[in-house]
């Protein structure tokens, strides 16, 4: 028999984010160059502060309403506040603060502009410093005794699941690219930013204690979509900072297996599509994120 440990686990956390690209217009009277602050047309609380967004022209015209900028597209961090309206920022830090001092200057647009919209931090990240986790599931049932039965009867009905996260606190600065406190970020998003897709893996890539050949680099993990219930800051002078995060889960858990770890798309003869580009490049499969 082999024994894994769960040394080798990860956590892989993703921003949801329901619209995909967001389609809108910057008309000329949505932008207030005095208080740097823009808006446009999409639901409450789909965008929320500290996300990173990349607005594009559709035209392919300039985005003339952000100051001296003569290119179709910008990626900058946002702070949205209370009424929709939208600041922009070259940090993550800034964005959170929020206020005029940081911002993005403006300028009065010359035309309405078409935009699409798409937030880029929406994509999965590994949880940094997590030491470790949980992962319950629990089936509901329903008594369907009679009065005359002599034995309890009863039959299954919905499933749900629920969990807790437990890491060290980490804060390296590079919030653009990692996130190592992102249960905090999305604990202080109360309305709309506390949901995240998960990906709770036990066994990982390059890690085999059964030996089997073949199945160094299999995958297996758990998938779902959850959301933060409750979040604690454990801080005492003599241990080390720790997080932990209680949450239950919306909608299905799977159990998932990736058992080609190059994802790639072979010919009948087991070779792989080449492409154009370059002398390593191959046509990959799409694998849903």
């Amino acid at each position: 028999m082999s024994v894994y440990l769960g040394t080798f686990g990860e956590v892989e956390l993703q921003r949801q984010f329901d619209g995909g690209e967001l389609s809108s217009v910057i008309n000329t009277s949505d932008v207030n160059v005095t208080k740097k602050r823009f808006s446009f047309d999409f639901e409450h609380g789909q965008l929320i502060t500290g996300d990173q967004l990349q607005i594009k022209s559709t035209d392919g015209s300039a985005l003339d309403f952000i100051d001296s900028y003569t290119t179709d597209s910008i990626t900058r961090f946002i702070h949205v506040d209370e009424l929709d309206g939208v600041r922009l920022y070259t940090s993550f830090a800034n964005a959170i603060n929020g206020g005029t001092a940081n911002a993005v200057t403006l300028a009065a647009p010359g035309n309405d502009i078409p935009i699409k919209v798409a937030v880029q931090n929406s994509t999965g990240r590994l949880l940094a410093q997590v030491s470790s986790f949980e992962l319950n599931t629990e089936r509901e049932t329903v008594d369907t005794t009679t009065l005359s039965d002599e034995f309890r009867s009863r039959i299954s009905t919905l499933m749900s699941g629920s969990g807790r996260m437990t890491c060290f606190w980490e804060y390296t600065g590079n919030t653009a690219n990692e996130l190592p406190h992102y249960l905090l970020e999305l604990s202080l998003r109360t309305r709309v930013g506390s949901q995240f897709g998960g990906k709770f893996y036990i066994k990982t890539n390059s890690y085999n204690p059964g030996g089997a050949a073949g199945t160094a680099d299999d995958e297996i993990w758990y998938e779902l979509t959850g959301v933060l219930t409750a979040c604690a800051v454990q801080f005492s002078p003599s241990t080390t900072v720790q997080f932990t995060a209680d949450f239950i889960t919306t909608g299905a858990i799977q159990i998932r297996m990736k058992t080609d770890p190059t994802n790639a798309v072979l010919q009948e003869n087991a070779d792989d599509i080449l492409l154009d580009q370059d002398a390593t490049a191959k046509l990959l499969l799409e694998t849903d994120q």
